[in-house]
């Protein structure tokens, strides 16, 4: 009896083993499961949250590394500014891969001549962990206070100060010409839908070239 007991904590010690070692590839596979039909080519519902088109940017109040920032300007690209919300890079499985997907759509939005800027509700060491883990060179500013998502009209009001999730965004993408003002928006009302980076690049494009 004292045998099989030994040899079923054994096998159960060596499980919790497996686990620990392999937990980071075994939630990356979850996440890639859970995300495998996120992106959609269009937004093609009305949620139609934040600023106006053609309205001026109304700013934010954000951190980027240590500095307050209320203006996009030096993040800006010379045709424009895609500005991308997005709940959390800490626990949104969504957020994240979306980020990823993003990021390797990096060059082409630079070859576009247009400067692309994340922000989420998340504190600074927490982007910085997901930041460095996928190697993410778009710029990722943290909200304060949920200042500039009230600002920008996209805070999630479900979720009332205290609970651990107030602060996040409706997530979307907000198109935003040289001269600061609001050319174009993707806002879709499943947060566990986006616009995929391709189709969001050629929708930005548009909206800043419309002729």
């Amino acid at each position: 009896m004292k045998r099989v007991l030994s040899i079923a904590v054994c096998v159960l010690l060596i499980g919790a083993a497996a686990v620990y070692l392999f937990r980071e590839p075994l939630k990356q596979a979850a996440y890639a499961r859970l995300t495998a039909d996120m992106f959609v080519t269009q937004d093609t519902d009305n949620f139609d949250p934040g600023p106006a088109i053609g309205s001026h940017f109304p700013g934010l109040r954000a951190s980027y590394q240590g500095m307050e920032l209320t203006l996009l300007d030096q993040l800006s690209g010379d045709k424009g500014t895609v500005l991308v919300a997005s709940r959390s890079l800490d626990w949104c499985p969504y957020c994240m891969q979306q980020m990823i997907q993003l990021q390797q759509h990096k060059q082409s939005y630079d070859e576009a001549g247009i400067g692309m800027v994340a922000i989420t509700y998340d504190a600074p060491r927490l982007q910085q962990r997901f930041i460095d883990q996928h190697g993410i060179s778009i710029p990722v500013l943290s909200d304060i206070d949920a200042l500039s998502f009230k600002t920008l009209g996209i805070l999630n009001e479900k979720y009332p100060p205290g609970d651990a999730r107030y602060g996040i965004p409706h997530p979307g993408m907000i198109v935003i010409d040289p001269q600061g003002i609001v050319v174009g928006k993707l806002f879709l009302q499943a947060y566990s839908s986006r616009v995929d980076a391709a189709a969001a690049l050629s929708f930005a494009q548009q909206a800043l070239n419309p002729d």
